[in-house]
């Protein structure tokens, strides 16, 4: 065996080593004094050299993007007397990192312009993901095309790229098709994929990709566990987020902000809110994420005030609220109606500097319309500079959930002035406004053209507001016929929509036969045999009105009591119809009977029709009196100054003998008195309402 002995290396290669080595050293450390120190001795070694080595400058270039140096870098190389992917690869990687995207695709295109070009993997990942952050995808398939040409595409560290990058553009099946048709795979591939399909609500694929993940015994990693929780909450697969949390135990996963915050999410779309309040407490450290993620959990659920009080105990200890914090807790204002607590949180938001970001603001907007104040939701608007889809949605859906029609068209018509695409959410607050408005040309124009145009298709919540619409301009027939050929599985809303039109135009025939078709599909749906009762009781048709009772006798049906409730300097007091212990019931009471006294010389008479309960005709009219509406309105009047609105809430659709009766109230009264009950806004103002007695 041969044996070679090698001379030792000059002193002055050993010293060029070193200087490559601490100038490495300096660029993962950011140090750019030490790197500069080092810069100069390279300058002063290679004063007698003709030209300066290559891979010095490639170091140089390296130290300089890492140290945030760019214009430095790209001095050096604009400066190279020859170059190497290497050297294109390090400058290009800086502009990828200070998001300089058409920077890094003109040196690409200057790169491959060159007669002996040769980019390779590195080259391809870096413009890949550069395509990827700026959504580029024309330049991403150029680039993909490029790929095929070399052979480069079958590199594990490409396809991973352009799998991301067809994620990320929105194109997955196209990343799909790569993951397919090119051999190998990694668990950042199909993170990639299982994202996008998360992201654009295809759960069905997700669910293939999740079982691909495990029949190919992929390993996962943190992202991976993010994702697949986010499926499982999309589904609403509990049983399945259950596994995904015990293999996390068993595995002894340690639970960062983004796996915890995920976890608790999961179980908060599943309607866990509690066990996502264990998965909390379980956690040693706790940030803002994690904190807001369980607010939105109890917030999803419908637990209002819960979420207001996890707000107060986040504060206690010392975690600073974002800006989804606050759009989580105005939320959750919006939800209980209470714009005592939305002001203090306004406030709040200004205090700490927040009111600028589009999700607080449209929170804001959320939450004062529900509230009952639109204007306070268009002052918001009007204030605001940058607003997206979902800021004129909410504006929309606002003023016609306010049967403000007309105002709901005209900030749509701006919408569309101002550029902005509207989405399939935009179409209904549209339809709807035209279904107040008894626009029926302008709202089948909406459905029909304007909806192609946009490439929207029409859903059910389109369609009922075309139901809406019809009856609202009387044509009872032409939307039984609209159901009937429309090729849509129909929902009880829906058909009860058409009912409530056949009872506010006393069209009982049609009525009888859309209720009974009703009650074929819910049984127990308590406002349709509401809805059959008052139309038997108007047309005197009282065996029809003792039929209902009885059916609703034998079924166990009983009518949910009416609950109302209002706030008063922040404090909520709450009325039933069916009694009241409030403290001060006396003075309520007697306050309705002043006020009903007031209002029957304008020619209020009570419709004792409406009234379920099989009793005498006084009885029947001490019931009417004494409706949860009627007591808070009574309680308001009382306690809040003049000339301040009066603002209700109500758990029920209202009945014909209050309407009236708040109508007149509102007229001696001289307030404007404000009712949401289970289907709108019902503004009193000078003895009319808005919503034109159509409900």
């Amino acid at each position: 065996m041969l044996s070679l002995k090698l001379p030792p290396p000059s002193p002055a290669l050993c010293s060029l080593q070193l200087l490559l080595k601490l100038l490495k050293i300096s660029a993962d450390s950011k140090w750019l004094r030490f790197g500069k120190t080092i810069h100069t001795q390279l300058l002063i070694r290679n004063q007698t050299s003709k030209h300066t080595d290559t891979t010095q400058l490639n170091s140089l270039i390296n130290l300089y993007v890492k140290c945030d140096q760019l214009h430095l870098a790209r001095k050096l190389f604009d400066e190279m007397p020859v170059r190497n992917v290497v050297s294109w690869n390090a400058l290009m990687a800086g502009y990828l990192h200070t998001g300089d995207h058409l920077e890094v695709l003109m040196l690409f295109k200057n790169l491959v312009s060159l007669e002996n070009a040769c980019p390779n993997e590195y080259i391809f990942s870096t413009v890949l993901s550069c395509c990827s952050d700026s959504g580029r995808i024309l330049e991403g398939k150029q680039c993909h095309g490029y790929l095929l040409k070399c052979g480069l595409v079958f590199h594990q560290y490409v396809k991973s790229a352009l799998v991301h990058m067809y994620s990320r553009c929105f194109h997955v099946d196209l990343a799909m098709q790569v993951l397919d048709t090119v051999s190998g795979h990694d668990v950042f591939s199909y993170n990639s994929v299982l994202s996008a399909f998360v992201e654009s609500g295809r759960s069905r694929e997700g669910l293939q990709v999740l079982r691909r993940l495990l029949d190919e015994r992929v390993v996962w990693d943190s992202v991976t566990y993010v994702n697949v929780m986010s499926l499982c909450g999309q589904i609403r697969d509990l049983q399945l987020g259950l596994g995904i949390h015990a293999q996390l135990l068993k595995g002894g996963f340690i639970f960062d902000v983004f796996v915890s915050s995920m976890l608790i999410d999961m179980y908060g779309k599943c309607g866990k809110a509690f066990d996502a309040m264990k998965v909390f407490d379980g956690l040693q450290k706790r940030n803002v994420v994690v904190w807001t993620a369980l607010m939105t959990a109890y917030l999803q659920n419908g637990y209002f005030e819960e979420t207001l009080n996890i707000f107060t105990r986040m504060d206690r200890e010392d975690t600073l609220p974002n800006e989804y914090t606050f759009a989580v807790m105005l939320n959750a204002c919006a939800g209980m109606a209470t714009m005592g607590r939305g002001d203090l949180l306004h406030a709040h938001v200004e205090k700490l500097g927040f009111k600028n970001h589009i999700i607080v603001r449209n929170a804001l907007i959320n939450m004062y319309s529900k509230c009952g104040s639109i204007d306070s939701s268009h002052d918001v608007f009007s204030d605001m500079i940058n607003r997206d889809v979902i800021t004129w949605n909410a504006m929309i859906c606002g003023y016609s959930h306010h049967g403000l029609g007309k105002q709901a068209l005209l900030v749509f018509h701006d919408m569309i002035s101002a550029g902005q695409c509207p989405n399939y959410v935009t179409f209904i607050g549209v339809l709807s406004a035209c279904a107040h408005l008894a626009l029926v040309q302008e709202g089948f124009y909406y459905l029909n053209q304007l909806m192609t145009k946009f490439k929207i298709e029409p859903g059910l919540e389109h369609y009922t507001c075309i139901v809406a619409l019809l009856c609202r301009a009387g044509l009872l027939d032409e939307a039984e016929n609209f159901m009937k050929t429309t090729p849509m599985k129909w929902d009880v809303v829906a058909w009860r929509t058409l009912l409530n039109a056949c009872h506010v135009h006393r069209n009982y025939g049609l009525g009888k036969r859309i209720a009974e078709s009703v009650l074929e599909m819910d049984p127990h749906d308590v406002g349709t045999y509401t809805l059959l009762s008052n139309m038997h009781a108007k047309a005197r048709r009282w065996d029809g009105v003792v039929t209902i009772r009885k059916l609703m006798r034998e079924r166990h049906i009983k009518k949910e009591p009416g609950v109302s409730w209002l706030e008063i300097r922040n404090d909520i007091h709450v009325f039933l119809s069916e009694g009241s212990n409030h403290p001060e019931s006396i003075q309520i009471y007697d306050k309705v009977q002043q006020l009903l006294a007031m209002i029957k010389p304008l020619g209020y008479v009570p419709n004792i029709s409406a009234v379920l309960h099989d009793v005498e005709d006084e009885q029947k009219e001490g019931y009417l009196s004494y409706h949860s509406e009627k007591l808070a309105i009574a309680y308001g009047l009382m306690k809040i100054p003049s000339p301040a609105p009066i603002r209700i809430i109500k758990n029920l659709r209202m009945c014909d003998d209050c309407h009236s009766a708040v109508k007149l109230i509102s007229k001696i009264t001289n307030r404007l008195i404000s009712v949401r009950d289970a289907n709108r806004f019902h503004h009193f103002q000078d003895g009319f309402c808005s919503c034109a007695d159509q409900w």
